[in-house]
């Protein structure tokens, strides 16, 4: 029998830049990526949030750099990009995971509304995905994995600008890993649902609104942050190494419940 190949199932020595890295899902991959011994630079809007999960990761003897700015802002972009390239020369992992939202019905929505809700989730994810092609390509073998959400799948409820914007960012999965396939940059998705993060608190406190979501999960339960991360993780490492292009519900079995008579 073949001997797997040592560090398969690790991430030790890979370089990764996490968008939205100190709360809930983004804080919570950053966490697991240190722990399998990757570096982590994450970028986030509150630069006394970044510099307090740094100095946390960084006491822990763990490699961790950030920097504080909106990821839904071009000139950020272009400046984490360039202090990536400049700290490490390549990069190994892209988790776009910055995201916000506005729970409105359609006719509701301002226009500021929806720009900040699209140039947050969807041309933050593909800008800087285009950005950090280069690096990528020249770590010999780069992963990008997308944060969308079952939004992005089935009607939810959680506002059409949401709803289309993580759509739009599977969609984005499936065309960066047809395309960049060649140059051995895998590129992913998870589709979490409620998980219990800053974002999602506002309405799981509701109890009407908690049993709802709990009766349409086979699971019985709100996923927690590092069960999302988990699979992040998993999408990145060599253990993966031929799936691409794939969107992965972190969903408790949601998306497979479908009806359940009383």
């Amino acid at each position: 029998m073949t001997e797997k190949p040592a560090g398969t199932w690790s991430l030790k020595g890979k370089k990764a830049l996490i968008t939205g890295g100190t709360r809930g899902i983004g804080a919570a991959v950053a966490e697991e990526f240190l722990s399998l011994g990757a570096d982590v630079f994450i970028v986030a809007r509150s630069e006394p949030d970044v510099n307090s999960r740094v100095d946390e990761w960084t006491a822990k003897g763990w490699q961790a750099r950030g920097m504080a700015g909106d990821v839904g802002e071009a000139r950020v972009r272009e400046t984490v990009i360039t202090r990536v390239g400049k700290y490490w020369g390549k990069l190994d992992i892209l988790v776009n995971n910055a995201g916000t939202n506005v729970r409105k019905k359609t006719p509701a929505y301002t226009d500021e509304e929806y720009d900040l809700i699209l140039k947050t989730n969807l041309t933050s994810a593909f800008d800087m995905s285009r950005r950090a092609y280069p690096l990528l390509k020249s770590a010999g073998g780069g992963s990008i994995v997308n944060v969308a959400s079952v939004a992005g799948l089935t009607g939810l409820g959680t506002g059409s600008p949401y709803a289309m914007s993580k759509a739009a960012m599977i969609q984005l999965t499936r065309a960066l890993a047809a395309e960049w396939g060649a140059d051995e940059i895998r590129v992913n998705a998870v589709a979490p649902w409620y998980i219990r993060t800053p974002l999602a608190e506002g309405v799981l406190r509701r109890p009407e609104y908690l049993a709802s979501v709990l009766a349409r999960t086979p699971m019985g339960r709100i996923g927690e942050p590092e069960e999302v991360a988990a699979a992040v993780a998993f999408l990145c490492m060599s253990a993966a190494s031929y799936i691409t292009g794939v969107c992965l519900p972190v969903d408790g079995g949601f998306l497979s419940s479908g009806f359940t008579p009383p």
